[in-house]
């Protein structure tokens, strides 16, 4: 018996890294997962690795599309027969330098993706089905949301207002559904390429446990804070850094 058996899950961005890294934990725990991105043949294989239509489903798509969102709940809902369980994970970080270069359309974008999207996804699975049958909610934060991280800083801002969303969301949707977070540090993964590429060992070392992150390790977190060991946790960011914040870095 898995902790989730029975339970349906939507994990957004989950084509692959850390979003698939998150969905085969939940499949693996017993779960069905609907895993979105905007690769249909990304997703199609994310869906063979999950082990296939018994398991998960898939729905191409933009993450801040509304249109999207509504239609991928309704399919969960229709195919699964719930929505127990939601994970945001899609984000993205189009832009790299100070702020005072900083694009203003894709700080919009960024801001969209980050944080709106992840409240409408909550939205839309309240009104499917959360709303009238409890839940919990995990948001895919960062580092970079809880300290200045230069190069990358308007990213970080938006993580900061998804930590402060995912407490916003944990009071004002308590007690039937608990809503919480994780900020991981460097995870090997096609997104964070740039912040470690042909230097892995040198940022590794920065780390206490002198090792960058995998999928996997975000992936057990995001399940903990999902599943009953978790019943009196809510509103919480679970950092997830190998120790880095502890020496100052981000």
């Amino acid at each position: 018996m898995g902790r989730f058996d029975g339970s349906v899950a939507l994990v957004t961005g989950a084509s692959r890294g850390i979003g698939l890294g998150i969905a085969q934990r939940l499949v693996d725990e017993g779960a069905r997962v609907c895993v979105t991105a905007r690769n249909p043949d990304a997703l199609d294989a994310a869906v063979a690795q999950l082990g296939g239509p018994e398991h998960a489903m898939a729905v191409a798509g933009k993450a801040d599309d509304l249109g999207h969102q509504r239609d991928t709940v309704a399919r969960i809902v229709e195919a699964f027969g719930s929505l127990d369980l939601l994970v945001n994970n899609a984000g993205i970080n189009p832009a790299y330098g100070p702020l005072m270069r900083l694009d203003l359309e894709a700080a919009r974008k960024i801001v969209e993706v980050n944080c709106i999207a992840a409240l409408a996804w909550v939205q839309q699975g309240y009104a499917a089905w959360l709303g009238e049958h409890g839940g919990a909610i995990v948001n895919v934060a960062s580092i970079a949301g809880l300290k200045p991280a230069p190069g990358i800083a308007f990213y970080g801002a938006s993580k900061a207002m998804l930590v402060h969303l995912t407490q916003e969301l944990a009071v004002e949707l308590g007690p039937t559904i608990r809503v919480n977070a994780v900020a991981p540090a460097v995870v090997k993964t096609a997104f964070a390429t740039a912040l470690y590429e042909g230097r892995e060992e040198q940022v590794a070392a920065t780390y206490p446990l002198k090792r960058l992150g995998e999928p996997q390790d975000v992936a057990g977190a995001v399940a903990y804070l999902l599943s009953s060991d978790a019943a009196w946790v809510t509103g919480q960011t679970i950092v997830i850094d190998g120790g880095l914040t502890m020496t100052g870095g981000v």
